[in-house]
């Protein structure tokens, strides 16, 4: 998938609440001027329209079987993971990013 293409991003985690809403708000600055819509959710109710799928890796599993044909990005720590950062730099840039 090529970063430019990405309007919504979707931060899920088991619950909704905490650590998603941290996560979302550090990408909601850093994708501001790219506009990106970053909204957070349970992982047990992705919408249909999100371009990608920002999630725990423990929760991988289940976001891939509430949202089947949408990207998932697992990550293994909350702020500052690799694969967070591959996702915004290839937003920032255009460029493409694998799932």
């Amino acid at each position: 998938m090529n970063g430019k293409d990405v309007k919504k991003l979707v931060v899920a985690c088991d619950a909704g609440m905490g650590s998603s809403v941290m996560l979302a708000s550090q990408l909601r600055k850093e994708l501001r001027k790219f506009s990106v819509e970053v909204e957070h959710t349970p992982v047990n109710s992705i919408p249909g329209d999100a371009d990608v799928v920002v999630c725990h890796a423990g929760l991988g599993a289940r976001a891939k079987a509430s949202a089947p044909d949408t990207p998932i990005v697992t990550f293994q720590v909350f702020l500052g993971d690799p694969a967070v950062t591959r996702l915004v730099t290839a937003i920032k840039n255009g460029s493409e990013f694998n799932a």
